[in-house]
């Protein structure tokens, strides 16, 4: 049974203080399988799987002096898809809505959260749950002996693990990050975003990035840094290029929660003229490795949870620090040129993959935010923008192709 109630952890409480008409900080994952979805096995799949993830059956209730999730009874139901990707989940005034939706459309389930219930890792293992019911259901006798994705005990699944894991050490103070460009043009009218799904062949990329001796996620970095600076104006073109990329903190403490649990990196250079791939992406590789080390993540771990462990902040009015974490939140974005996500490879069992043909997501964002995910040799690139122009995405998609990639991308369509 889970908790009655719990207080959100402390990236939750960002994504609350910071929701907007544009950006709801919403995340949509999405598996698309063999045949059109059947919407009653769906929703008795849905069902099912909110038995096993009872921590996700909650409300979000706001306090005096803090944000809650409480225990609800409401039985989840998946629709057919009728509004736009990342719609609004958080609505103060309602206390009985759920912080995820499902719906389907053609052969495609979409799972969508609110991210203060949790990140793309937790997202993950619940839409994966949800596939293994559905197809458990659909193909009668077949994939009953197949594990459920959801192998943690509950009490680690619920855990806040900034909090089991914070130090406390007293560490040097993090280098200054210096302001970075930031993309310009016209927004998109009435609060919208345009998504691009671009695929990409994962052999050719893994081969491509090891011909230049670095990952996949910095040959994407340097990609997107590359398309980036080649739509900067002339007098701005000494200014930095930040991309923000998080990072699972799974990877670097002993964690299963299904809660947030991830931090954000910068990987920040300053392009000329001259550069090109091959010249951009080792020094991103190289500076990757630099902020990924051990010690680095977890000195920023223990600097981002400190705040809550000061003695006096407890019990100042939400209100007061709502206000606070906006204006923090937006010094922060002062850093940022862009965001990559990279969810890594989606793992199902095998007795699933003749079912399943793709994964995908997208994040709600104010500017450009793009996820990567691969399932078999497909990897998926899943852009948010809320940008009028598409030349920086038109950019990169060519120098893909430039660089010998197969290439195909899809866009929704939107009011310009």
């Amino acid at each position: 049974m889970a908790q009655a109630w719990y207080k959100v952890d402390n990236v939750a409480k960002v994504f609350l203080a910071t929701t907007t008409r544009r950006d709801p900080r919403v995340f949509r994952i999405s598996c698309t399988l063999d045949r059109e979805i059947e919407p009653d096995i769906l929703n008795e799949a849905l069902r099912r799987t909110a038995r096993e993830w009872p921590q996700f059956q909650v409300t979000l209730h706001r306090g005096l002096f803090w944000h809650y999730f409480e225990s609800t009874d409401q039985v989840p139901t998946a629709t057919q898809e009728h509004k736009t990707p990342c719609a609004p989940l958080y609505v103060p005034e309602r206390r009985d809505q759920l912080p995820y939706r499902v719906s389907y459309f053609g052969a495609r389930i979409n799972l969508e959260m609110f991210h203060a219930m949790t990140d793309g890792n937790g997202g993950f293992l619940f839409l994966k749950s949800i596939v293994r019911n559905y197809l458990a259901l659909r193909e009668p006798g077949k994939l009953d002996q197949v594990p459920t994705p959801n192998s943690a005990s509950e009490a680690d699944l619920e855990q806040d693990s900034f909090r089991n894991f914070y130090g406390g050490a007293r560490r040097a103070r993090p280098a200054r990050l210096p302001k970075a460009y930031h993309l310009h043009g016209a927004r998109l009218p009435y609060d919208q975003l345009q998504y691009f799904e671009g695929h990409l062949d994962l052999r050719q990329l893994l081969d491509r990035a090891r011909g230049l001796g670095v990952s996949l996620t910095s040959y994407l970095g340097a990609s997107l840094m590359l398309a980036v600076y080649a739509e900067m104006p002339a007098l701005e073109r000494r200014r930095p290029i930040s991309i923000s990329l998080p990072v699972n903190l799974r990877h670097y403490y002993p964690s299963a929660t299904a809660r947030n649990f991830f931090n954000s990196v910068y990987v920040i250079h300053t392009l000329t003229d001259a550069d090109t791939l091959e010249t951009v992406a080792p020094v991103f590789d190289a500076k990757l490795k630099e902020v990924l080390h051990p010690d680095r993540v977890k000195a920023q771990m223990d600097e981002y949870e400190k705040l809550e462990h000061m003695p006096g902040i407890r019990p100042v009015p939400l209100f007061i620090k709502n206000a606070a974490v906006r204006f923090f939140t937006k010094l922060e974005e002062r850093h940022v040129t862009a965001v990559l996500s990279n969810m890594g490879r989606v793992d199902v069992d095998e007795a699933l993959r003749p079912y399943i043909r793709q994964f995908s997501a997208f994040s709600s964002c104010d500017g450009l935010f793009t996820c990567v995910c691969s399932y078999g040799n497909d990897l998926v690139l899943g852009t948010a923008s809320s940008l009028r122009s598409t030349n920086v995405l038109r950019r990169l998609y060519r120098g893909f192709a430039a660089d010998g990639l197969s290439v195909t991308l899809y866009a929704t369509e939107v009011e310009k």
